[in-house]
């Protein structure tokens, strides 16, 4: 496996720039428009009035619905007819993947000839932020829902702020009326998941930071966790840097309890920003936020958090497990940072319920309850499967995983073998390829297979693809069961489908 840089995935790419605000009237073309942060990207230029339109030869998504609402016209192939015409975009935004994918592609050698600037999506994100307090969600795990349960308690607390967020947002706070990926905003405030892979984060320019975790992943870009804690460290100290005269301080709100995180703060002791540190039972450690776990049950936790050490609080979450409660001190942290008060924050906190695919309780049939989250990463795996079990405590538990990426699976395969052996079950479906090269170095049969070896009492299969996936289990849970199903690509429908099998008997 042959790890890249961020310059060689990005190749063809205008560099990141400070943002600037997006000019009603700006012609913007968007390349992979119905993929999740692609999606986002076009709506927020669309309500700032910029003319946007895009392509997507992998056909309409869960995003879809979004772009038809704000009347985004989308094509369903790549032409460089899409750089020309009349009024040819003045930019294309695409995605990172599809220029390590594909650097040939039709529309974005079009686009270097014609002059259009190519960009990343998170560009013009970062564009449609500019002028506003952002807040930025980063870290190896929980961006998603730290930055959902983020916009949530902004708008519960007397916000009404902008976002990106990498997972759908509830109909209910998009301000849109339907689930999306971005929220429509006007207030001071806008929040945006930060993602690390090949410098994704770099046209953000934060005034608040959320480190949730920093460990190895993105093995393709990044050779060992040393890498990773230092491109975090590179972007925080970036903001600092590029202030616009102002002098407002940037806030790192730290999650210390996490080893990576606490290693890089140790790094930032000469940093011009200020650190609050989080976590949860931090012990003889001092931090400026900690919280203790009071009780875990089915319906949620019981968080208590102390304030510098001196004012304590309970709040009620409705979330499940231990990197929950440590994802909600971020949250808190963040919106005290932003200025608001610990009695508005804290009851918005507690009425979050999740964003998509993130413990997402799909439904349940014939006694098997199913749940479907976006889980790639050993850690994030082992997680989730603790909070599953608090749902859900004494009933046998499936672990059903899409791998994400060859490169992951032949680079963590250990540890994902380590981590799906506690559960009862054990089924990998076909490895979903993504940016991908090279598909010979790892298998999904592999993988199940070093489940065995760490469980031989325990089943592990790999029966194919989602949709054989979805078949296989129909037949082999029975009632009382919990399918917990993980993964990227087109893992989600792993347990619609099995849903739908069940039904029909």
């Amino acid at each position: 496996m042959t790890v890249r840089g961020a310059a060689e995935i990005g190749a063809g790419l205008a560099a990141a720039r400070a943002p600037r605000p997006l000019r009603p009237g700006e012609r913007i073309h968007v390349v992979g428009v119905q993929g999740a942060g692609a999606s986002a990207a076009a709506l927020l230029a669309a309500w700032a009035g910029a003319d946007v339109d895009g392509c997507d030869p992998g056909g309409r998504s869960q995003y879809s619905p979004g772009l038809d609402a704000a009347g985004v016209a989308v094509a369903g192939e790549h032409d460089p007819a899409h750089l020309r015409g009349d009024r040819p975009p003045e930019r294309l935004a695409v995605t990172k993947a599809l220029t390590a994918i594909d650097p040939d592609n039709a529309e974005l050698a079009a686009a270097r000839t014609a002059g259009v600037r190519v960009e990343p999506w998170q560009q013009v994100v970062a564009d449609a932020a500019a002028g506003r307090v952002l807040i930025a969600v980063a870290g190896t795990h929980g961006k998603s829902t730290t930055s959902g349960w983020l916009v949530h308690a902004l708008v519960g607390a007397g916000g009404d702020p902008g976002a990106f967020v990498g997972a759908l947002l509830p109909a209910a706070i998009t301000g849109i009326g339907i689930p999306a990926t971005a929220r429509r905003g006007s207030g001071a405030e806008f929040v945006v998941e930060a993602d690390e892979y090949a410098g994704n984060f770099d046209p953000y320019r934060p005034d608040v930071i959320i480190l949730t975790s920093a460990e190895w992943d993105h093995p393709d870009v990044f050779p060992d966790g040393e890498a990773v804690i230092s491109a975090f460290e590179t972007w925080i100290r970036r903001a600092t840097e590029d202030r616009d005269g102002t002098n407002l301080p940037v806030v790192l709100v730290a999650n210390t309890g996490d080893a990576g995180v606490a290693a890089l703060v140790r790094r930032l002791e000469d940093w011009p920003g200020l650190v609050v540190r989080t976590a949860l039972d931090p012990g003889p450690a001092a931090v400026e936020l900690a919280g203790h776990i009071v009780a875990a049950d089915p319906d949620g936790t019981l968080l208590r958090v102390a304030v510098a050490g001196e004012v304590e609080r309970e709040v009620r979450l409705t979330t499940a497990g231990r990197h929950n409660a440590a994802n909600a001190l971020g949250v808190i942290g963040a919106c005290l940072a932003a200025g608001y008060a610990p009695e508005a924050v804290l009851p918005a906190v507690a009425s979050f319920t999740g964003v998509g695919r993130r413990l997402e309780r799909k439904g349940a049939s014939h006694g098997v309850v199913v749940y479907d989250d976006y889980g790639h990463h050993p850690t994030a795996i082992r997680e989730t499967l603790a909070a599953v079990r608090q749902r859900e405590p004494g009933r046998r538990v499936w672990a059903v995983y899409e791998p994400l990426t060859y490169h992951r699976t032949a680079a963590l395969l250990d540890a994902f073998a380590d981590v799906l052996a506690a559960a009862d079950g054990v089924v990998i479906a076909d490895i979903w390829a993504g940016r991908d090269p090279d598909t010979t170095i790892a298998s999904a049969a592999g993988l199940a297979s070093a489940v065995a070896a760490r469980a031989p009492a325990t089943t592990s299969v790999a029966p194919g693809s989602v949709e054989q996936t979805a078949h296989w289990l129909a037949g082999a849970v029975r009632p009382g069961d919990v399918v917990l199903v993980m993964g990227g690509g087109r893992s989600y429908r792993i347990g619609e489908l099995l849903l739908e099998h069940l039904e029909a008997g």
